[in-house]
């Protein structure tokens, strides 16, 4: 189907070819060349997360083999003889000695049950945990310790908002085992370690994971150890020769690794870079996070590769279209060439050229296409010709079947007049019989028995003669309402000059007239003349319209109703309104009232009453309509055109 919204010319068939040639090398490929690199860097992206899941496991061992070992020494020197042989000589000097040799910050008996790994000693256990010391338990063991521990802390990009400025608390390695002094105390032989600026301990961590070409040359692989979020081990540099202690984690991986308790597996914001990073939490002896320990590496070598390597595929892949594109088209144009030939041909056949042909030297086969074409063109040229001759021979006969239309038209026109004389004549004939019963016989009477009165009283007759008047009037109105329904019978011996008639006088008129008819189907008539103006018809046809809609009413109404006739002067027309209660038409009916012959009274009427109506109207320049309920009625509505309608007509009314 033809997009209409398409422009004219990709709908060609050199563009549509094209795109056929073309949609797999230039969007089909693409397309595959994309996804296949999106799966290609996701799935370099996965390899990368899982090293750095595995230098994570690296560096967790090793964390927990340093507490494992811290606490396996400090339970061989409680169990040592040099210990007990100690207790009894110089036991101060002892551990002095001592926690040289291990590499310890301070070692000390204690009895302090508060930390779990001291509480486990003094129950016989031994024990060793990562704790956090305060200040005051840092200068409660040495002097010094408190201040090797503090670290002030720096300003980082990403990290959460905090109000402190220095990190005074100490992370430590702390080891217990159970002894028993010379008096048979129990009592805990206690190593504490301090991680804090334990740069040798994060460095250790950092040469077994990241050995020597594990790494792209560009590509720097770091550890760090976090108290809370802030870096107090780690060999991240701010500077080519600082480190980033103080500097503090971002406050997303603070969220998911401290507060969630989860590991972070991906790429991370570090200090000042972005690494492929591992963060995990770490559990004191409370069970509780209290830092992370973090290894990564950085990401930009990876990230330059993968780019690298787009930009080379994305560089084939122009190259390959350079190549080929022109030897798609030359295939294309040996196939659009021949069709746009037979499209040109089709154009001009289209615009009257009957001689034009392709006349192609090519082959294959659209070209024999082409030639088929010109065969079926050479036919199409005979077969016009012959459609010539017989478009002569119909067009004549088309010709004498008009005139013979035209005289059957005529004739339907004189007919249609002849009916509706007839329509008109029953309807005077309906109305005569009730005039002859109403009027004729009753004026005969009055009339010889008021001049036999007046015979007989002679000069007696003074004192009655205001009832003689009166009956004189009675007489005198009967004479008018003769004189009207004359003047209906025979329109044309009373015809007016100008074809305008006062539309409410006219009502009036016609009611006297159907009168008979009206009393006789005990119909209750409502009459609201209130148009003063003159309708642009005659007399006679206002007359005639009127009078067949008040008989279509009072037959719509054969067990009684209201009848209500309206005039009513709107703007420049004059309309009248006739409305029944009685059955009221079917919709279905409704549209065919006004067709000729219709007729919803069964044997009653021919059927042409509403439809010369409607003629009459329609000739005065007006407008006739019907709305109808079944069961509750009908309602005609006829607008007309007035002459002389004006605001002191409205005045004149009102003073009336």
């Amino acid at each position: 189907m033809v997009r209409p919204w398409l422009p004219r010319g990709l709908l060609s068939v050199r563009v549509r070819l094209l795109v056929i040639a073309l949609l797999p090398m230039l969007v089909l490929l693409p397309i595959l060349l994309g996804t296949t690199v999106a799966r290609w860097s996701g799935k370099v992206d996965a390899i990368l997360v899982n090293k750095v899941t595995g230098d994570l496991t690296i560096a967790d061992q090793y964390l927990g083999q340093l507490v494992k070992t811290n606490g396996e020494r400090i339970a061989a020197v409680a169990r040592s003889v040099d210990f007990r042989e100690a207790q009894d000589d110089d036991l101060a000097a002892f551990l002095e000695g001592e926690r040289a040799r291990l590499g310890l910050d301070v070692l000390h008996v204690s009895t302090d049950a508060r930390w779990p790994v001291v509480a486990a000693a003094l129950q016989g256990r031994r024990h060793s945990a990562i704790d956090v010391f305060t200040a005051e338990d840092l200068r409660g063991l040495s002097p010094d310790l408190a201040a090797r521990a503090e670290i002030p802390l720096i300003r980082t990009r990403g990290a959460a908002p905090t109000e402190r400025t220095l990190e005074t608390r100490g992370m430590v390695v702390q080891s217990a085992a159970p002894v028993t002094l010379p008096d048979g105390t129990q009592a805990a032989l206690v190593g504490v370690q301090l991680l804090n600026r334990n740069l040798s301990f994060i460095d250790t961590i950092n040469a077994l994971v990241y050995r020597p070409q594990s790494l792209p040359d560009a590509s720097q692989g770091t550890a760090t150890l976090f108290l809370d979020d802030v870096r107090i081990s780690t060999n991240v540099r701010l500077f080519e020769d600082r480190r980033a202690l103080g500097t503090r984690v971002s406050a997303e991986v603070k969220t998911q690794v401290l507060e969630g308790g989860e590991s972070w597996l991906g790429r991370a914001f570090v200090v000042n870079d972005w690494y492929i990073s591992a963060y995990e939490p770490i559990l004191d002896s409370f069970n509780e996070p209290i830092g992370m320990l973090y290894v990564g590496f950085t990401e930009a070598p990876f990230a330059t590769a993968k780019r690298n390597s787009v930009i080379v595929l994305t560089g084939a892949f122009l190259v390959i279209t350079l190549v080929s594109v022109p030897v798609f088209l030359r295939w294309a144009g040996h196939i659009f060439r021949p069709l746009e030939a037979m499209r040109r041909t089709i154009n001009k056949v289209d615009g009257g050229d009957m001689s034009a042909r392709n006349a192609l030297e090519e082959d294959g086969e659209i070209a024999d296409v082409a030639r088929h074409l010109d065969g079926l063109l050479d036919r199409l040229e005979a077969r016009e010709g012959e459609l010539r001759h017989w478009a002569a021979t119909l067009e004549a006969r088309v010709e004498d079947r008009t005139r013979e239309l035209r005289s059957a038209h005529a004739s339907l026109e004189q007919a249609t007049e002849r009916l509706i004389l007839s329509e008109k004549l029953a309807a005077i004939g309906e109305i005569t019989a009730s005039v002859a019963h109403e009027i004729n016989n009753p004026v005969a009477v009055i009339q010889g028995n008021l001049d036999l009165a007046r015979s007989n009283l002679g000069p007696a007759a003074g004192p009655a003669v205001e009832e003689f008047r009166l009956i004189d009037d009675q007489v005198h109105r009967i004479g008018v309402i003769v004189s009207k329904l004359l003047r209906f019978a025979r329109p044309e011996d009373y015809a007016d000059a100008a074809p305008l008639a006062h539309a409410s006088e006219v009502v009036r008129d016609c009611l006297l007239l159907v009168r008979h008819q009206v009393e006789m189907a005990e119909i209750t008539c409502l009459v609201e003349t209130d148009a003063w103006s003159r309708a642009r018809m005659s007399r006679t046809e206002l007359q005639q319209v009127v009078v067949n809609l008040i008989l279509n009413a009072v037959h719509a109404m054969p067990d009684g109703g209201t009848l209500t006739i309206a005039t009513e002067d709107v703007g420049d027309t004059v309309i009248l309104t006739v409305r029944d209660t009685g059955e009221g038409i079917d919709a279905e009916m409704l549209p065919r009232i006004f067709d000729p012959f219709f007729t919803t009274k069964q044997a009653i009427g021919t059927g042409l009453g509403l439809s010369i109506c409607r003629q009459i109207v329609s000739r005065a320049g007006g407008e006739i309509s019907v709305t109808s309920e079944p069961g509750r009625g009908s309602c005609f509505r006829v607008v007309l055109q007035s002459e002389d309608f004006h605001p002191s007509a409205q005045q004149d009314k009102m003073s009336h």
